[in-house]
Formats: C-alpha cells, sequence, structure tokens
C-alpha cells in the first residue's frame, strides 16, 4: 500500500516508518517543515531503510498541504502531535490547533480523497487517573491536563467523522510507549540519561503514580495490527501490556540494570498541579487481541525489563546520549 506517516520525524513515527518500509510498503513520511532541512529522528535512521521512502515537508495545521501529502495514499497513520504534558501548561492554544485542528485536517482530507483507512493515535492520558482497573475503551474520559483535553477533542473530530460521514476511521490508544529515541522529557529516558551522565543523586517529580509501560516495538506492531484489521473501522482500541508499575519501582529497575546506587531528589518543578496528575494507569487489552490480533512481545515484569535493556544500551551509546541534555529538565 501507499501509506503515510504523520510525526514519522518522532519517537514512534521513525519506528513505524521503518518497519513500514521492511514489510515493503510505500511510505511516504509528513515531517515537520523547518529551515534545517531536518527529518528528525529519520535522519539517523537504520541503513537498510534510507532511501527507501519519501518524505514530505509540511506542517500537520495547514489543511492545503495535509490534503497534498495525501494525494494517492490509501493508508493514513496519523501521529503527528503535540504531546508534552508541562508544554500544554502555559502553551495550550498551540496543543488545540496542532492536535484537535490538525486530526480534522487529516479526516477532512481523507474524506475528500477517498482514503482507504485512517488511523488515528490517541493517548492514555485521556483516560485520566483510573476510575477503575484494567481500563478497558469504554472507561470515562477525563482532561486532566490541556493536552489531555486536546486529544479527547481531536479523538472525537476522528470519530465524528466515521459518524457522520463513514469516513474508515480507527482509533489507537497506546499507553505509555518508550524505547531508543524517546524524548527525555519522559521518565524513562529522564533516568537513564542523568544516570548514563554520572549523575547519582537523579531529579525527578511524583514516584506514586503508576503506569503501563509499552516498548516501541509493541506499540509499532499495534499500529500495524489495527491498520490491517477490518474490525477496527469505527473503533477505539488500546494498545498496552496489562502490567502496572509504579514510577518509584520504574526508577529502581532502571538503576538496578544499570547496576549503580542513586539517590532520588524530588524536583518540585518536575511535579504536574495536584488535580492535574494521573494517578495510576493499567491497559485492558483485550479488544486488540480479539480485534486486531495483536498482543504485546514484552509483556509482565519479564518483558518490561527486557525492554528497558534494551532501551539502556541504546540511550548508553556515546553516539546517541550526545544528542540528549541530562543536565535540564526538558519539558
Amino acid at each position: 500500500m501507499k501509506v503515510l506517516v504523520t510525526g514519522a520525524d518522532g519517537f514512534i513515527g521513525s519506528h513505524l516508518t521503518e518497519a513500514l518500509v521492511r514489510q515493503g510498503h510505500d511510505v511516504r513520511a509528513f515531517v515537520l517543515y523547518n529551515s534545517f532541512n531536518s527529518w528528525g529522528w529519520l535522519d539517523s535512521c537504520s541503513d537498510d531503510v534510507k532511501g527507501k521512502f519519501d518524505v514530505f515537508a509540511g506542517d500537520i495545521r495547514d489543511p492545503y498541504g495535509v490534503k497534498k501529502a495525501m494525494q494517492g495514499c490509501d493508508l493514513v497513520l496519523h501521529l503527528a502531535a503535540l504531546i508534552a504534558i508541562p508544554y500544554s501548561y502555559h502553551s495550550p492554544d498551540t496543543y488545540i490547533d496542532t492536535n484537535v485542528k490538525g486530526t480534522l485536517n487529516i479526516v477532512q482530507a481523507a474524506r475528500e480523497l477517498g482514503v482507504s483507512k485512517v488511523v488515528h493515535t490517541s493517548t492514555s492520558e485521556v483516560y485520566g487517573t483510573a476510575r477503575f482497573v484494567p481500563i478497558t475503551e469504554e472507561h470515562p474520559l477525563q482532561g486532566q491536563s490541556p493536552y489531555s483535553a486536546s486529544k479527547i477533542g481531536a479523538d472525537q473530530i476522528a470519530m465524528s467523522f466515521y459518524n457522520a460521514f463513514d469516513t474508515p476511521v480507527s482509533v489507537i490508544r497506546p499507553f505509555n510507549t518508550y524505547g531508543p529515541r524517546q524524548s527525555a522529557r519522559a521518565i524513562i529516558p529522564t533516568v537513564i540519561t542523568q544516570i548514563a551522565s554520572g549523575q547519582r543523586r537523579i531529579k525527578l517529580g511524583a514516584l506514586h503514580p503508576t503506569r503501563d509501560f509499552n516498548f516501541v516495538a509493541d506499540t509499532v506492531q499495534g499500529f500495524i495490527a489495527v491498520a490491517e484489521s477490518q474490525k477496527s473501522v469505527g473503533e477505539v482500541i488500546n494498545v498496552g501490556s496489562n502490567f502496572e508499575i509504579s514510577i518509584g519501582d520504574t526508577v529502581s529497575m532502571i538503576a538496578d540494570i544499570m547496576g549503580v546506587e542513586i539517590e532520588i531528589e524530588t524536583d518540585e518543578i518536575r511535579l504536574r498541579p495536584e488535580k492535574s496528575e494521573v494517578d495510576r494507569l493499567w491497559a485492558a487489552n483485550d479488544k486488540a487481541r480479539e480485534l486486531a490480533g495483536w498482543s504485546p512481545a514484552y509483556a509482565g515484569k519479564d518483558g518490561f525489563r527486557r525492554g528497558l535493556q534494551e532501551t539502556i544500551t541504546w540511550f548508553t551509546n556515546l553516539d546517541n546520549l550526545k544528542n540528549y541534555k541530562a543536565g535540564i529538565y526538558n519539558v
């Protein structure tokens, strides 16, 4: 198929682009236009996929460029979004433009062009603090940050086009993805990069919240499985490991794998406002298995430890570590 991946220059998008190229698809990578002509993580993609995909530089907020990028495509995997929660506290307007209007541009163009399928990317943050666990797709949506509110809006826009116009839309809802190339604004790279840079007093925010971490290879396979499943059209599907672990225990596991003893210092700037903190996330993934045949390869505590080992190996490579600023708080 001719596949458009928006947000292809980012963490998950670059891994997904590589996987699709390896499967033999004709891939067009939508990257954010910039004067440096940077393609983000695709600038350092694996040698076996270099030169085997097209690049479209544009802005997801621009409907004309979005429609041009989608022309001739059978499938659109829409990942482009602003995702940093702290940044959404002081710049919420740009989240509405990028996440909500950007998604509207995608589904509107898909409707006009007759695209065969759109897979829209949601996030577990739309659930807010779990009211019941494991969290199914029927869990109430709670906008506990401007980011999560913008993603709730984007999800609803995507599904409204399915309901109103029969636009073939699926919504994939990944839980906390981690792995090589992740931004240091996320907890796992934050800890690894600080330790790898020689620090033993690690600055962190809240340790009590729990998360359902999903290794990036599993998330990528989730995207592909949802894209390939006809049963997924008109559905919202969680992609998570069905394993819950606290931030504190995650930090301890990372230190153990890296063979160091650390002290944790609470950094006030890293704490979310009390009512904005999502205290508990734990994914039910039955629907992904039933509708898309997907299940995590890095499941449970053993799978999580294996994924962390692969992530640590990548981050501690000096060629990769040099791209991160471990000494500052990454918003």
